[in-house]
C-alpha cells in the first residue's frame, strides 16, 4: 500500500555502557532531504546514517535527532600533565615565599587545576558505528509503520473518492447521448417554423447533426479519464513511492474535465463537471502527503 510522507519514530538502546536515543520524524517535501543533529563525535557516520535512510525512504523532509551518552570505560586513558603540574607547583611555591605565607600544596589540589588531569577517549569506532546504525533501524520501523498506517487512511479515502467520480462520469456519459437526440429534435422544430410549409432538406439536416455531434462530443475525454481513474486506483496499491506518478495522473484528470465542461452545453452535465472538479481538488491535496 502507498505510505504517507508524515510520521515519526523513536528508538532508545543501551550497549556496553553506551546510551543511544535516536528520533527521526518526517513530513511533506519534494523530494528527499535528510538534515541530521547528533553529537560531534558522531559525525563521521553523518554519510552512512543518510544512507540507511534512504533505503527505506525514497521523499519527505526527514529530520533525525541523536543523543549518545558513552559511559563505557573501554579505550579510556587518564593523562598526566607533568610538566604543566610543576610549572604550578613553581609558581605557588614563589607566591607563598613572596606573601610569606605557608606552602601546604596538596597534589590533589594541584589535579584540579586547568589541563593537568586530561581523559583520552580512544572510542572503537567500528562498535559503535554498529550500535547507531541497529538503533537507527528501530526507529526507522516505527516511523514507517506510522507512514503505513496514515497511508492506508489516504488510500481509503482517495478511493472512495475517485468511486464518486466514476458515477459522476457515467451520468454524463449517458447525458451526452441525449444531447444529440435534443439538438436533432429543436433543429428541426426551428427549421420548419423558419421554412413554413417547405420540405426540409434532410441531407443538410443530417450533415449540420453530425458537424453538431462533432463539436459537442466528449467520449474520448470519458475514455481517457476512466483510464486515468483505472490507473491511478493501480498505484494506489502498489508498495512503491508514486506520489509523483498520482499527481501528475490527477492534472490529467482534471485536464479532460475542463475538456468535457467547456463541450458539454448542458446545464446537468455543467453540475456534474463542478462536483467532479471538487472531488479531484479534495484528491489532489491527499496527493501531497504521498510518498
Amino acid at each position: 500500500m502507498i505510505k504517507s510522507m508524515t510520521g515519526y519514530g523513536r528508538a532508545n538502546t543501551s550497549k556496553n555502557e553506551r546510551d543511544y536515543q535516536i528520533e527521526i520524524k518526517s513530513v511533506n517535501h519534494r523530494y528527499l532531504d535528510i538534515s541530521i543533529k547528533m553529537p560531534k563525535q558522531l559525525s563521521y557516520l553523518e554519510e552512512i546514517i543518510k544512507k540507511e535512510i534512504s533505503i527505506e525512504i525514497k521523499r519527505g523532509k526527514v529530520d533525525v535527532f541523536i543523543t549518545f551518552q558513552n559511559n563505557s570505560l573501554e579505550g579510556r586513558e587518564i593523562k598526566i600533565n607533568t610538566e604543566l603540574a610543576k610549572a604550578y607547583i613553581t609558581e605557588l611555591k614563589k607566591l607563598a615565599n613572596q606573601e610569606k605565607i605557608l606552602s601546604d600544596i596538596q597534589v590533589t589540589e594541584i589535579s584540579k587545576y586547568p589541563d593537568v588531569l586530561n581523559i583520552q577517549n580512544k572510542q572503537d569506532d567500528e562498535e559503535i558505528k554498529k550500535e547507531v546504525i541497529e538503533t537507527i533501524k528501530e526507529s526507522l520501523n516505527g516511523l514507517i509503520q506510522m507512514r503505513q498506517i496514515e497511508g492506508n487512511k489516504i488510500s481509503e479515502d482517495l478511493k472512495i473518492r475517485l468511486e464518486k467520480i466514476l458515477s459522476k462520469v457515467d451520468k454524463i456519459s449517458k447525458l451526452s447521448t441525449r444531447l444529440i437526440e435534443e439538438y436533432v429534435v429543436k433543429l428541426e422544430e426551428r427549421i420548419k417554423e423558419i421554412l413554413k410549409d417547405q420540405e426540409i432538406d434532410k441531407s443538410r439536416l443530417a450533415q449540420e447533426v453530425v458537424i453538431y455531434a462533432d463539436k459537442c462530443s466528449i467520449e474520448e475525454e470519458i475514455t481517457r479519464l476512466k483510464s486515468h481513474i483505472s490507473q491511478f486506483k493501480i498505484l494506489l496499491d502498489t508498495n512503491e513511492a508514486v506520489g509523483k506518478k498520482l499527481d501528475f495522473i490527477i492534472q490529467e484528470m482534471n485536464r479532460e474535465t475542463n475538456t468535457i465542461g467547456s463541450k458539454a452545453n448542458n446545464l446537468e452535465i455543467t453540475n456534474a463537471v463542478i462536483d467532479i472538479k471538487t472531488e479531484i481538488e479534495n484528491i489532489r491535496e491527499q496527493v501531497q502527503n504521498i510518498e
